[in-house]
């Protein structure tokens, strides 16, 4: 019956897996995240409310940018993956956003001085570049995932870490942005739990966040999947650590 049920869930990711799009999981309570003592969302709105010109950066299917209205006079977003920029292109631009597919961080397709809000959530950047296209007095805003972020899955899994981000954390984008002549105006950084409650799950999250594990697949990791999900079926869940950080700066005068 475990291994039925543990092949069934396999092929049911499969058959429903879809890009970056959590709902499938999340809307059936799947998966689901803990609490953090903030909100990026009701930080932004009255930003937003109080802006004249502002960008979004990674602005993916433009799901949350959309949401923000009313916008400021102009406004404008980047998506740095192909598939998405035509999905936000015809979400936004109905709603009078100008959207930029982008290919790097470091030479971004905007004036000196443009932007006097640059929102960011979960999205790289060159702290060199937001500060060429920000106004004087403007305001940057970045939630970021660190480079802790559910590395448990790794462990039980038995795969390596990815090193790449492992330096990613408050302190080190702190620092960026202050070495470019950033005053820090708000800084957090917290951990909170995230769950899988049957081991389609957390394939369908592995499979939408490729950075994770580099090398996933269900074949390579049949055994470890299935390690995990003889322990869901014992205690309910799997618990990871989810690793976020929040920064709000102005260029000093």
């Amino acid at each position: 019956m475990t291994e039925r049920l543990f092949e069934s869930l396999l092929n049911d990711i499969e058959k429903h897996f879809s890009g970056w799009d959590f709902s499938f999981v999340t809307e059936t309570g799947r998966m689901a995240s803990g609490m953090i003592s903030w909100s990026y969302g009701s930080m932004v709105i009255p930003l937003v409310r109080n802006a004249s010109s502002m960008l979004d950066m990674g602005t993916g299917g433009g799901e949350l940018l959309s949401k923000l209205q009313p916008f400021p006079p102009v406004v404008c977003a980047t998506e740095g993956y192909p598939l998405n920029v035509s999905v936000a292109r015809s979400c936004l631009e109905p709603l009078g956003v100008r959207v930029e597919g982008i290919t790097g961080d470091d030479h971004l397709p905007f004036q000196e001085n443009q932007f006097d809000l640059i929102l960011n959530k979960h999205e790289s950047y060159s702290p060199s570049e937001v500060k060429r296209i920000l106004s004087p007095e403007g305001i940057f805003l970045t939630q970021q995932v660190g480079g802790d972020d559910c590395n448990e899955i790794n462990k039980a899994l038995d795969a390596p870490i990815n090193e790449e981000f492992l330096h990613w954390n408050l302190e080190y984008a702190q620092t960026q942005l202050e070495e470019e002549g950033f005053d820090i105006l708000f800084s957090k950084e917290e951990y909170s739990i995230q769950r899988f409650y049957d081991v389609g799950a957390l394939v369908y999250y592995l499979k939408a966040i490729p950075w994770q594990i580099t090398d996933f697949t269900i074949e390579k990791y049949r055994d470890s999947l299935f390690q995990v999900h003889e322990s869901i079926q014992q205690q309910g869940f799997f618990e990871v650590k989810q690793n976020r950080f929040v920064l709000k700066g102005r260029i000093k005068d």
